[in-house]
């Protein structure tokens, strides 16, 4: 057991310095890590939320192409219903044939310009 002579530990006034000093700095580089996390996160906050708006707008111009593209499936549909010769039956399927293609192409485009401005790069 350590015996208590009643002497009184001193610390002397340089090292108290430096222990506050080094105190001080912690505190301070602490105080930086924090600020620097508290921003990675507003950013992965911000990206997060730029993603789910983006992914929330291509989901609707999916949705809309998809009714766009049912919708000509129907009035396809109903012009073959009407058509009463197999040359007017070729002519219509060759038509709609033409349509989707061309349709089906310009959504690809837009889907794909929209997940271009998703990601934050320029288009080529």
């Amino acid at each position: 057991m350590a015996k208590d002579n009643g002497a009184a530990f001193e610390i002397p006034p340089q090292m108290r310095d430096f222990a506050e000093k080094s105190v001080a700095q912690a505190k301070q580089a602490f105080d930086s890590f924090i600020s620097a996390a508290q921003q990675a996160v507003t950013t992965v906050e911000n990206q997060a939320t730029t993603a789910q708006n983006g992914a929330k707008e291509v989901g609707e111009l999916a949705m809309r192409y998809a009714e766009r593209n049912i919708d000509s499936s129907f009035e396809f549909a109903e012009k073959l219903v009407r058509a009463t010769e197999p040359k007017e039956i070729m002519a219509l399927h060759g038509d709609y044939v033409r349509g989707q293609i061309a349709a089906l192409t310009e959504q690809a485009k837009e889907l794909g310009q929209q997940a271009v401005k998703m990601s934050g790069q320029s288009p080529h």
